[in-house]
């Protein structure tokens, strides 16, 4: 077995492969389960990865060697929002000013809401400018904390820790708030959980994902353009 592993373990594609699979049947076990939110098939896949490349000792470099057209393609998911945008422009362009709005208002509060929460309980100025940008795709939320003197590493952790609780929390949280209009859902999901809530935001309904998908894109450019100007109130 040891030889079988290392001969496998030295052709990238097996973590490419092993991604993929494990990512399919964590998609078939939150089906199974009735689609519910705590199954979360990002999470899953984590957890289950996570523990293959600690029980291998196989450094994160190997597995990225393989797995990095997963991350390739991101660009590619992120870019194919545009369809089902056109498709639900007419309802999007209706609400375009409540929208904005909320755009605005949500992602100032959040970033707020994370260093002041951060910053009493006594964290260093690098903590508090690493989680600031944390509700934005990882590549823009890395060049933010970079620029405002956070710490790259830390904040894709977060980002991608706030990506998978704002997915599994989403759903629960809004039916007991009583919110059913989709596109208020969508909206609320991409603000607060980007790409990994948007995606559980199409598994739930088209509407929400289409505002999801907007409300993501818009919100790379408002948290680009916020964060700078409010980490140096916490300094």
């Amino acid at each position: 077995m040891t030889s079988l592993w290392v001969y496998l373990g030295a052709s990238p594609l097996l973590w490419l492969l092993l991604t993929v699979g494990v990512y399919v049947l964590a998609l078939r076990l939150q089906r199974a389960a009735g689609g519910t939110p705590w199954l979360n098939p990002v999470l899953t896949s984590v957890a289950v990865l996570v523990g293959v490349l600690t029980l291998t000792d196989t450094p994160y470099s190997v597995y990225f060697d393989g797995a990095q057209f997963v991350h390739f393609l991101l660009g590619t998911a992120t870019v194919a929002l545009a369809i089902p945008l056109r498709r639900q422009w007419a309802e999007v362009k209706a609400t375009l000013t409540p929208a904005v709005l909320t755009l605005l208002a949500g992602n100032l509060m959040g970033a707020l809401l994370a260093m002041a929460i951060v910053k009493l309980w006594g964290a260093p100025a690098a903590l508090v400018a690493s989680i600031a940008p944390k509700g934005v795709t990882a590549p823009v939320a890395m060049a933010v904390a970079e620029r405002v003197g956070g710490l790259p590493s830390l904040t894709a952790v977060l980002v991608i820790a706030s990506g998978i609780l704002g997915a599994t929390m989403a759903t629960p949280l809004l039916n007991a708030a009583r919110i059913t209009d989709w596109a208020a859902r969508g909206l609320a999901v991409g603000i607060t959980a980007h790409g990994i809530g948007t995606a559980r935001a199409f598994q739930v309904n088209m509407v929400a994902g289409t505002f999801a998908g907007v409300a993501m894109a818009a919100s790379t450019v408002v948290t680009s353009l916020l964060v700078p100007l409010l980490v140096p109130l916490f300094a």
